[in-house]
């Protein structure tokens, strides 16, 4: 068996394109664009370029953008200070604070402080308890392209066993959260879990999201399973290896996503999505139907 590599940048293209007609009739509609701020505080290389993709994205897609840079000395009061200002600027439907922060700053007291309903990024504890819950709310962007990707390549998830390989804020618990509303049976493991071999053994999902370069190997599969590869990883020759050892899983697995390539493109897409449905529901609009 040779896996189907599912292709997040053609899915991601695509959602950026449903988005970018949608956001078009919205600024006609509403006599505005759809707005999204982003903040960075710092020089980090890496968090630069992706606020630079995330800037091109948003303009492409008919919304307007704004990025705030700080320095990285800059007070925590004064990130405050700007995030207050965003939450009050009647023309910023999402706000997104580029993580990590420098050391000195308290990412959670940040987080809090934005606007649940301009929390493009799903991270507020209001938007964590609505989707525990099951209400609507924002989703963290990597969970929700996973999702699509799923939904994409299996249709209905409904009675399958998943595995989601971590349990940060950011990717494990709201991916876990989603699958259970998608009525899969889910199984939260991570790097301390026992026999996590036998745990992945035994998933028609796995959703790698731990961190550790080529962790999860083909032979740990279940023949047939339909893998998520979130890890994005630096080896020491400068090249990118995901979670799980795709040279491996490929010849197990039913589907597996690349890295890079797979779900990578499909967070900025839904960063885009979460913005442009925070500007139908502040102006009181109904948010467009299939995105």
């Amino acid at each position: 068996m040779t896996a189907r590599i599912i292709d997040g940048r053609a899915r991601a293209a695509a959602l950026r394109e449903q988005v970018g007609t949608h956001a078009r009739a919205f600024a006609a509609a509403a006599g505005r664009p759809a707005g999204l701020a982003v903040v960075l505080v710092g020089e980090d290389a890496a968090s630069a370029v992706y606020v630079r993709s995330k800037e091109r994205a948003t303009e492409a897609a008919g919304m307007r953008g704004q990025v705030h840079r700080l320095p990285a000395d800059a007070t925590q009061g004064s990130l405050l200070e700007l995030v207050e200002r965003l939450n009050a600027d009647a023309g910023v439907d999402g706000i997104l604070v580029q993580l990590p922060l420098p050391p000195h700053m308290d990412a959670d007291a940040v987080i809090a402080a934005i606007d649940p309903d301009k929390d493009v990024d799903g991270f507020h504890p209001v938007n964590a308890g609505r989707l525990a819950t099951g209400l609507p709310g924002f989703v963290p962007c990597t969970p929700l392209g996973c999702l699509m990707l799923l939904r994409e390549e299996l249709g209905d998830l409904s009675g399958l066993d998943a595995v989601v390989i971590g349990r940060s804020n950011i990717v494990g618990k709201p991916m876990a959260q989603l699958l259970i509303a998608d009525s899969c049976t889910v199984t939260v493991a991570h790097s301390r879990t026992r026999d996590l071999e036998g745990v992945v053994g035994r998933a028609d999902i796995v959703v790698a999201a731990v961190g550790r370069a080529r962790m999860i190997r083909g032979e740990w599969l279940k023949p047939g399973a339909t893998v998520i590869d979130v890890g994005i990883n630096r080896l020491p020759d400068g090249s990118l290896a995901g979670d799980v050892d795709f040279a491996s899983a490929v010849q197990v697995a039913r589907a597996i996503t690349p890295v890079p390539g797979g779900v990578g493109p499909m967070t900025i897409a839904c960063l885009l999505r979460n913005a442009l449905m925070a500007a139908h529901r502040r102006e009181g609009m109904t948010p467009p139907a299939g995105l």
